[in-house]
């Protein structure tokens, strides 16, 4: 009796938890908390930012340097001078104070067109960069959609789980009125107890793996969900994708494969900036100088107390590449070269895997389609034949074993169904997610 008390209080416990009121949470809200707060995608913004404010200053390669400089130097020598008429001949310390300063401009002219190799290479970057980003964000709420529908389906086994228990227990019931009566054993009503319990304990360890669930789909979206949540009931499948719609124009819809074509696009700049290595630098130089000096104490009779110039120069200053440690530029040129087709082959291996990633989840797709559409069928023929062997086993006609066996298959149909409902929902989005439609 006291094992039984128990036993109630547990089952009226869990019912009591899962019927206080939880905020409903749709799979929308959790998207747009996710797009917000993952921090995947807010790392791989922070990462693009980088990269964008490069480009921002990517056109002041095109201008000139201009540098000012300025100095001031104390001089204090010992100076001895001899001269032919030795009453010339002095000794002594010299002081005095220089004071200079310039503004230099060095621009240049020609490079071989390596600085405006290197300014599309800095864009090239940025837009890998926004790439990568959207890339995160159809990577991080495919990985949203899949958890908020993994919470989904084991609510669903859950349900199918408290549906099993009424069944449960209506056979104690039915089993103690026939012991009472004298039409039924003792182990038919201690197996039906024996049942109803080990529903009881799977009903608590789905509850358990719900919560869990829950919480990670919280840390998803830097926890900013409700403590106390719920989901909705069902998984919504678009029955409608064909394969041959996902896969046409991947190259341009697919945007790991567009932010490794631009990895492409940055190795073949990097190409160019090492082949304009080869050709002449051309500079324009100009530059402002003053310089003055005070000489303060002066020992030698033909030095000015005060030395002062300024004035400005420009030019123009070629420089040729002669010798460079024995091909060092071709070596660069080569591994420039090797750099970018290795970028193509990775290109061309990616495509690759996208399509038969497509394939596969289409596969997944499709199968699952047909697998639900006949769970769907085969529930409903389960449900009917526990109800029917339910009622036989009121009236005395069937056994427990035979109730038992019909309700073992109620089991196994449940599975098969919110298996196949998941399936094709992940199957679903994986090929949204390969096409780029998720962020649609």
């Amino acid at each position: 009796m006291k094992h039984k008390f128990f036993a109630v209080l547990i089952t009226s416990t869990f019912f009591i938890r899962n019927s206080l009121a939880q905020e409903l949470v749709t799979l929308e809200q959790v998207l747009k908390i996710a797009l917000e707060k993952n921090y995947d995608i807010r790392l791989a913004k922070n990462t693009s930012s980088s990269a964008t404010l490069d480009n921002s200053y990517r056109n002041v390669l095109l201008l000139p340097q201009v540098n000012a400089v300025g100095s001031t130097l104390w001089t204090n020598n010992h100076q001895e001078f001899e001269f032919q008429d030795e009453t010339r001949n002095v000794s002594g310390t010299a002081k005095s104070n220089n004071l200079s300063g310039s503004v230099q401009l060095v621009w240049t002219l020609f490079d071989g067109t390596k600085m405006f190799a290197t300014r599309e290479r800095y864009s090239e970057i940025a837009s890998q960069g926004e790439l990568n980003v959207k890339n995160q964000m159809i990577n991080s709420i495919a990985e949203v959609i899949s958890n908020y529908y993994g919470v989904v389906r084991q609510k669903q086994q859950l349900q199918a789980i408290i549906e099993q228990m009424s069944v449960s227990e209506e056979r104690v019931k039915v089993s103690e009125r026939k012991l009472q009566v004298g039409t039924g054993g003792k182990p038919e009503l201690l197996q039906a107890k024996v049942d109803l319990n080990a529903y009881r304990t799977a009903a608590l360890t789905q509850e358990t793996l719900i919560e869990q669930l829950k919480d990670q789909l919280n840390g998803l979206v830097g926890l900013q969900l409700p403590a106390e949540y719920d989901v909705t009931d069902s998984i919504i499948i678009d029955l409608s994708l064909r394969q041959e719609e996902i896969a046409q124009d991947i190259e341009t819809k697919n945007f790991g494969l567009l932010a490794t074509q631009k990895n492409l696009e940055i190795a073949k700049l990097s190409l160019r900036e090492r082949k304009a290595e080869r050709y002449p630098l051309i500079n324009f130089n100009a530059a402002y100088n003053y310089s003055r000096t005070d000489n303060t104490q002066l020992i030698n009779p033909f030095s000015s107390l005060l030395n002062q110039s300024n004035g400005y120069n420009y030019g123009f200053s070629v420089s040729i590449p002669v010798f460079n440690g024995f091909g060092n530029i071709s070596r660069t040129v080569q591994q420039a070269r090797i750099t970018s087709d290795r970028q193509h082959l990775l290109y061309e291996q990616q495509k690759q895997q996208v399509d038969v990633s497509i394939r596969n989840a289409f596969v997944n797709y499709e199968n699952a389609i047909k697998v639900l559409l006949i769970e769907e069928e085969n529930i409903l023929l389960a449900k009917e034949n526990v109800s029917i062997a339910l009622e036989s086993f009121r009236r005395g006609v069937a056994t427990f074993i035979e109730l038992r066996t019909a309700q073992q298959s109620l089991a196994d149909g449940y599975n098969r169904l919110i298996a196949a409902r998941y399936i094709a929902k992940v199957a679903e989005t994986e090929l949204l997610k390969l096409s780029g439609s998720l962020l649609k």
